[in-house]
């Protein structure tokens, strides 16, 4: 029997020659593909006040940006207009599993799926995201225009706070109908236009900056030194010059940084940074106490919460494990439940069984729970 959550796409071919190098046409994922979210179901989450939304409207050249919640008005217009809903796979459990698709890429790489309605002719405008996205067209269709390499030096018009392109150099255009993916890597221009009214699942990946990582290590590193350690200079020559700061010093200072960088142990600091939630978790403190009450009762199962950011990395005598930006460190035994809580499998019957009963698996579900990770019945 097919796998239902396998696609027409070789991984490792994919990774090898398309993540973050060029754009990628899936067709037809799915035979009779019915997206999982219909457009007035999602127009019933931008009534929200809790779900972050928001219209784009177009009126020849002046685009509008308009903040949600919304009310049932907002969406009658008479211009091209588009709906965008943030993180609908955190309410919506049909709209997480498409993640499932792309499980050949690590979860904490993952973000969320943001769906979007156009009506004929909406669109975002031309733009470049910093991210790597799967585009899935849902209902009706959905043009989508790729263009040129972009980066921080890439003109944009003026807006306070749409990223819209002052040039778009066109190179290619699909025309996405249900069950169509394209998948398009960071800096890539994309403009896509609908055709008619259409919904699109945009399925994202998170990086973290370079700039954070770097600021993470730091205050790792400085956790870990005295104040006793300073700059050193043994060897030195004369001063040819008086005040004179010599190319040799500055690389002399260069060299004992980057020897104090590689020499920082432990690597918390970058499972913490990339398992942060992107929004404020609402921790039920008496729905924790019921589930506690049931994990030592006898839960019929647990599975990992549509919102949870969960990875762990595996040492020589334990693992560590990240979840919602925290760790803790727990005994080898709890991977395989962890292994299937990163694949968004409920953990049942004898594998619910097995983890209750093993005391260091148990002390894990406890804290997960207590974070917010998982979900117990």
């Amino acid at each position: 029997m097919t796998d239902a959550w396998q696609i027409d796409l070789d991984p490792a071919v994919f990774l090898a020659e398309y993540w973050q190098r060029k754009p990628r046409l899936i067709r037809n994922i799915r035979a009779n593909f019915r997206p999982p979210l219909s457009s007035d179901e999602l127009a019933g989450l931008a009534l929200e006040d809790s779900i972050e939304s928001r219209i784009v409207e177009q009126r020849g050249d002046i685009w509008a940006l308009l903040h949600g919640p919304f009310e049932e008005t907002d969406f009658v217009r008479n211009a091209p207009w588009t709906l965008l809903v943030q993180a609908v796979d955190h309410y919506a459990p049909e709209v997480a599993e498409l993640q499932r698709w792309f499980d050949f890429i690590p979860r904490w790489r993952m973000d969320d799926v943001m769906v979007s309605y156009a009506s004929d002719g909406g669109s975002v405008g031309p733009h470049y995201d910093n991210y790597d996205v799967f585009l899935l067209q849902g209902e009706g269709q959905r043009l989508w225009r790729l263009g040129q390499q972009c980066d921080s030096t890439t003109a944009l018009m003026p807006h306070d706070e749409l990223r819209i392109l002052r040039n778009f150099e066109l190179e290619k255009e699909y025309l996405l109908g249900p069950g169509d993916i394209l998948y398009v890597p960071p800096g890539v221009a994309h403009w896509g236009i609908a055709q008619g009214e259409c919904t699109t699942f945009s399925i994202g990946f998170r990086a973290p900056r370079v700039s954070d990582m770097l600021s993470r290590r730091t205050d790792e590193l400085l956790s870990q030194m005295t104040d006793e350690e300073f700059f050193q200079d043994a060897g030195r020559l004369p001063a040819a010059r008086a005040g004179e700061i010599a190319t040799k010093d500055i690389e002399q200072a260069v060299a004992q940084l980057r020897k104090a960088l590689d020499h920082a142990t432990g690597y918390d600091w970058f499972g913490e940074l990339v398992t942060e939630p992107r929004y404020e978790l609402d921790i039920d403190d008496e729905g924790i106490a019921k589930a506690l009450a049931l994990l030592a009762e006898g839960a019929r199962s647990i599975a990992l919460s549509p919102h949870a950011k969960l990875a762990w990395i595996e040492n020589a005598q334990d693992l560590t494990i990240f979840a919602n930006g925290e760790s803790f460190c727990c005994a080898l035994g709890a991977l395989p439940t962890m292994l299937l809580l990163c694949k968004r499998v409920a953990v049942v019957g004898a594998n619910l069984d097995k983890a209750l009963r093993d005391k260091d698996t148990a002390e894990v579900l406890e804290r997960l729970l207590e974070n917010g990770c998982i979900d117990v019945v």
